[in-house]
Formats: C-alpha cells, structure tokens, sequence
C-alpha cells in the first residue's frame, strides 16, 4: 500500500521534469517529507484549460487533496480511506472505474514509506510477551535519485451545501495506485533486513517510468484494455530501502532528517 510518502522537490523542478505547460505558483506547497492522507499534494495531469476557448488537453501541475472522493459520494467523509486503488481491480471498482478512463494523473514522491515488524517482534507478540509490536519503518526510493512518478487517479466532487461561486465548492481529490510489491532483488539493499519489496510489504505504489507517462496521462486514451496495459510494473531491481527513524511514525514530524538512513533498524530483533 501507500499511506506515507516524502514529496520535496521544488515545484520548478517538477515543471522541468514532466513538461508542464501550466502551473499556478500560488498553488506552490512547501517542502513535505511526510505526507499523509488527506494533505494537499502535486499531481500531473492533463486537461483543458478552464474557461478556455481551446478545448485541447494541457498538461498541467495542480495541487490537489489526497484521498479520493467519488463524485457521486453525498459527503467526503471516506476520503481517507481512499488513499490507494489497486491496480488489478481499479477499470471494475465503482469508485475509480470513471476516472481511471478519463481522469489519470502522476504524483511526484521522492520516495515512500513503509513499516516492517520483525520476526522477533512477531514471535513475542505470538507468546503474548508483547501486546503491540514494535514497527521500524523503511524508505523506498528510486535506486538513482530520480523522482518517483507514482500512478494515480483524480475526481471532481461537489459540495452542494455550498453556493456555485464559493472557492471550496469544488475539491479535487486523488488516489494512489498500488500493485504487488516486486519479489526480486532490490537495485540497493541495507546491509540488515529485507532484501526485496515483498519482505517489506506485500503492496507497493506503482512507478510509472518515463516512457510510459505520456500515454498515462493522454485523457483521449479511454480504451480499458490498453490502459491496463499501462499498469504493468516496471522493471525490477530500480529501487533502494533502508532503515528510517521511527519518528516517521507520527504524522507532525516533519523535515529531511526523517529519510536519513540508519547504519541498521532501531532495534537489533527486528531481523
């Protein structure tokens, strides 16, 4: 899955990396190294202008809040239980089939983060020594520092308690795409712990590499079967891990210091 991500990089370098045509730099958002649901983040899409005469899609850069609210949802109270989709059943699942046609989008991370339970803490906790084991969390992040384009989905959802001209009766949400996570070798392994993706977690977001984000992003490719041919995981062996702090765990913390990698997990059971 994808419930924590780091998203730091400046909006102008984003621009440059995926060829935006149009970005607002009163949307800019400040540097975020721990990013969760419900938080406004940078997505990628494509589509016309508003209020534009052209009706030709423009690949743009807009902020957006994380965790998808259907357009048909009476309220946005399950948003942040909608932070993922997956990948094998988003053209089906009644809240992503729509926009998995015509809204798809990219969200830029540096990396995201996920939490392990060792099997020293798991036996303890079998044996009822422990009543709650003991998670060390890992950054995942592409092996050569390039950003990590992560697939998703965005929707349009009205507040009807809200007049047409108010700024928030309109939200845009979003939705990260998830697929089994990669059971070869990891591109970087630490040196204790998992070797691969799947020893960490079972799920992981699905990284769109770059020849692939045009015809994501394309709005006029609508055919199912072929966009789900764009949902094929990349390549293995492009990703590191490592051992982060456990400060990643609470939601306030906040700064670079949470992806400095440590020489080993906090705690020598957790492998």
């Amino acid at each position: 899955m994808c419930g924590r991500y780091a998203a730091s990089r400046r909006p102008e370098d984003l621009v440059g990396i995926f060829e935006v045509e149009k970005w607002e730099p009163k949307e800019t958002l400040e540097p975020d190294w721990n990013v969760a649901p419900t938080k406004e983040v940078y997505a990628i899409l494509e589509r016309p202008l508003k209020d534009a005469g052209d009706r030709a899609p423009v690949r743009q850069m807009r902020t957006l809040k994380w965790g998808l609210v259907p357009s048909w949802a009476k309220t946005p109270e399950g948003a942040a239980r909608m932070i993922n989709a997956r990948a094998e059943t988003v053209h089906d699942k009644p809240s992503f089939r729509r926009p998995f046609l015509t809204r798809r989008c990219i969200l830029p991370a540096d990396g995201y983060y996920e939490w392990v339970t060792g099997s020293g803490e798991r036996e303890l906790e079998v044996e009822g020594k422990k009543k709650r084991p003991r998670k060390q969390p890992y950054f995942v992040t592409p092996a050569d520092g390039s950003v990590f384009a992560m697939a998703g989905l965005y929707e349009f959802w009205r507040d009807r308690t809200l007049p047409d001209d108010h700024p928030q009766a309109w939200w845009v949400t979003c939705s990260v795409i998830t697929t089994e996570a990669e059971t070869g070798p990891l591109g970087v392994a630490p040196a204790e712990g998992p070797q691969t993706l799947a020893d960490i977690h079972p799920r992981m977001p699905l990284m769109l590499t770059p020849e692939r984000w045009d015809a994501w992003l394309d709005p006029a490719r609508t055919d199912p079967e072929e966009l789900r041919s764009l949902l094929e995981p990349p390549p293995g062996g492009l990703m590191r891990a490592y051992p982060v702090t456990t400060a990643v765990s609470n939601v306030r913390n906040n700064g670079p210091e949470l992806l400095e990698e440590l020489p080993a997990p906090e705690e020598a059971t957790l492998f």
